[in-house]
């Protein structure tokens, strides 16, 4: 199999999704371009599903099996999101008056 050229994978995604131009791609260092697409991944899957619960999954797997993989992609990336905010102190505008 013959390997995707860099312009697909990586800079088409950046005008595409973040609508960077091509002056703002030549400026940053490629390991922020490859963060900002990592970041973008993540987005994208915590998002793919929102608005839909179990049950319309599962009317919709009858039809395209490949969604229940999705979903459990989906509930296992927002599980860790959670996992990830618990214990944390929240944030207020209070404590930057005083």
């Amino acid at each position: 199999m013959k390997e995707a050229p860099e312009p697909v994978l990586l800079y088409i995604p950046l005008m595409k999704e973040l609508n960077m131009s091509w002056e703002d791609i030549k400026k940053t260092p490629r390991v922020e371009l490859e963060g900002l697409l990592i970041a973008l991944g993540q987005y994208q899957t915590l998002h793919s599903l929102d608005g839909y619960d179990s049950e319309d999954v599962s009317s919709i797997a009858k039809d395209k099996p490949k969604i229940r993989s999705q979903w459990a992609q989906y509930q296992q990336a927002r599980a860790k999101y959670y996992r990830s905010l618990e214990g944390k102190q929240k944030k207020s505008f209070q404590g930057l008056l005083g």
